[in-house]
């Protein structure tokens, strides 16, 4: 892993447990395990911390469009929101943090828009091949179902008791089954 890679990945779990405030070149070297001064050496200003950083979520959030278990395209959106909210906890709380964030700085706002358009013309074009008559609508409902499911599981009411794996694909069944067709 580079080690740019690394210092984002830190940035990312800092945000995460202490949010933006929390944010700060040492917090990063510390978190990191790196040398103080290492994360100034990459990203010489807050601004450049940043962009650093939700660039890296961007990338993360990028995922194969293929299940990994060969199973069809309700197991492929219920599958990733529960990564989102197991292993990908840390990721999505600080990306909800960059979403607030970016409301206020459009620097980051157009990091963060970029991210979300490719996600959602990634989905209409999987919805599309699935059937969809309007995949690019489609596409914003589910892809707002899933942002939706995953925000209440870790910052909403239902992080008292997030949706499983199965109560995530029958959610998703449900959701697909107006959409696509056959």
């Amino acid at each position: 892993m580079e080690r740019v890679d690394v210092i984002a990945d830190a940035a990312i779990s800092v945000i995460a447990a202490e949010g933006m405030r929390g944010l700060t070149h040492r917090a990063v070297d510390r978190a990191a395990g790196l040398p103080v001064g290492s994360t100034s050496y990459y990203a010489r200003t807050r601004a450049a911390l940043l962009e650093l950083t939700i660039t890296r979520i961007v990338v993360l959030d990028q995922v194969p469009l293929a299940g990994g278990g060969g199973g069809g395209l309700a197991e492929f959106v219920a599958e990733y929101a529960f990564e989102a909210i197991t292993a990908g906890r840390t990721r999505m709380l600080a990306r909800y943090e960059f979403a607030l964030e970016a409301t206020r700085r459009p620097e980051l706002r157009a990091v963060y828009d970029e991210g979300g358009l490719q996600i959602r013309h990634r989905a209409a074009s999987v919805l599309e091949a699935a059937g969809s008559p309007e995949p690019e609508r489609h596409a914003r409902v589910v892809v707002d179902w899933m942002e939706g499911t995953i925000f209440g599981a870790l910052a909403g009411t239902g992080s008292l008791a997030p949706p499983g794996l199965e109560e995530l694909l029958a959610s998703a069944r449900e959701i697909l089954a107006g959409i696509v067709v056959g």
